[in-house]
C-alpha cells in the first residue's frame, strides 16, 4: 500500500479540521488550510469535495463559513479515508476483503507470498483502522504544546503571519523511530 498524495492531503485536510475544532475554532476556510499544509489550493477543492460527498466534512456558507468535520474526529478511522481516496489497503488483489482479484499463481490457498501479504494486509489494516482522526489530533497537539510551537488555527486569518506555518530552513527533520503515533499514544511498545 502506498498513500497517493490524494489520500495525504486529505488526512491532512482531516486533521487539521479536527485541529481547528480542538482550539475552538468551528470552521476552517480552504485557503487556511491549503497555506499552512502548503498545498494547492485548486486541489484541495476537489479532494474536500469528495470528502464532503462522503459525508466527512461539511461547509458553511456566507461570509464566516468554512468546513467542518461532519462526525466527531473519533469517529472518523484513518482507514476509512485511506479507503475512501486511495481504495483497498491490501498490497495485492489477492488478499484484498473488498477488491478481491485472483492472482496468476497455480495454488492460491498454500501460495507462501499470498500469506505473507495477508499478514502484511492485517498489520496495515490492524493501524489504519484502530487509529482515528481524534487519535492524530491528540498527539499532534501534545507534541506542538511540549515543544513550545504555536497552536494552528488560534489566531484569526487575517492577523495570521507566516503563512501560519513554521518556516524551516533546509530539509524537514526526519522522525526517529520512536516518534511514531502509536509510541506517543501508548508509550513503550513492541510488536
Amino acid at each position: 500500500m502506498k498513500l497517493s498524495k490524494r489520500g495525504e492531503y486529505a488526512l491532512r485536510a482531516l486533521i487539521d479540521l479536527g485541529i481547528a475544532r480542538e482550539v475552538g475554532r468551528s470552521v476552517l476556510r480552504l485557503p487556511e488550510i491549503a497555506e499552512k499544509e502548503q498545498l494547492p489550493q485548486k486541489f484541495l477543492e476537489q479532494i474536500v469535495q469528495s470528502l464532503r460527498d462522503a459525508g466527512l466534512v461539511e461547509s458553511e456558507r456566507g461570509r464566516f463559513g468554512g468546513y467542518r468535520l461532519a462526525r466527531p474526529a473519533s469517529k472518523i478511522a484513518i482507514g476509512e479515508i485511506v479507503r475512501l481516496v486511495d481504495g483497498p489497503l491490501a498490497p495485492i488483489g489477492c488478499v484484498s476483503q473488498s477488491a478481491y482479484e485472483k492472482c496468476s499463481c497455480p495454488d492460491e490457498a498454500h501460495c507462501g507470498l499470498r500469506m505473507l501479504m495477508l499478514d502484511v494486509r492485517n498489520a496495515i489494516t490492524d493501524i489504519l483502522d484502530r487509529y482515528t482522526i481524534a487519535d492524530v489530533v491528540e498527539v499532534t497537539l501534545r507534541k506542538m504544546r511540549r515543544n513550545g510551537v504555536p497552536l494552528p488555527f488560534t489566531t484569526p486569518p487575517q492577523t495570521r503571519r507566516n503563512n501560519g506555518a513554521h518556516n524551516l530552513t533546509g530539509p524537514a527533520p526526519r522522525l526517529q523511530p520512536v516518534e511514531g503515533l502509536i509510541n506517543n499514544l501508548l508509550g513503550d511498545y513492541s510488536i
